[in-house]
């Protein structure tokens, strides 16, 4: 029986409770989820690549143990949709939080159709307590010295709090 794989991008940067609620639920529509983390060029990251993945594995652990889905965690850094064929995915997972992410997203989702009308995109909206919640904002406050805990996973706490 063929698995359904599913692909779900970002920069991760940091990895926050916005991302990992999509992700349990994308848990509930693939069998095997590939995590591409993306280089940004424009961006100046909190984490090197390489520790975003170290970070990203750690959190996908107990989540594939408890929905029984298959994880990978990739790079990537040009198009989204070559590294989602490259890998054998379906579907396009991609979060919402308002209505300027679906702007957004429904620009994207109609160029990735011309060119990948194989793959297709799902949109999940994110959960009513984490709708709120930005990497590009979490960094910014990280950055100032804000208290992020109620944002971030405890591992991404801990590595912040060593760099």
């Amino acid at each position: 029986m063929t698995k359904l794989v599913g692909f779900y991008p970002g920069s991760f940067d940091p990895i926050t409770n916005g991302h990992l609620d999509v992700i349990e639920r994308a848990c509930k529509l693939v069998d095997r989820l590939i995590v591409g983390v993306g280089t940004h060029h424009t961006k100046k990251p909190l984490f090197t690549h390489e520790a975003r993945a170290v970070l990203l594995k750690t959190v996908l652990d107990p989540i594939g143990k408890r929905t029984n889905t298959e994880f990978e965690v990739v790079d990537f850094n040009g198009l989204m949709v070559h590294a989602a064929r490259q890998h054998g995915a379906k579907l396009i997972i991609r979060g919402l939080r308002d209505t300027t992410d679906y702007n957004f997203e429904m620009q994207m989702v109609g160029m990735n159709a011309q060119m990948a009308p194989d793959l297709q995109t799902v949109f999940l909206p994110s959960s009513p307590h984490v709708r709120h919640i930005s990497a590009t904002l979490v960094r910014q406050i990280a950055e100032m010295g804000g208290d992020i805990t109620a944002f971030v996973p405890r591992v991404v706490l801990e590595a912040l709090q060593k760099a």
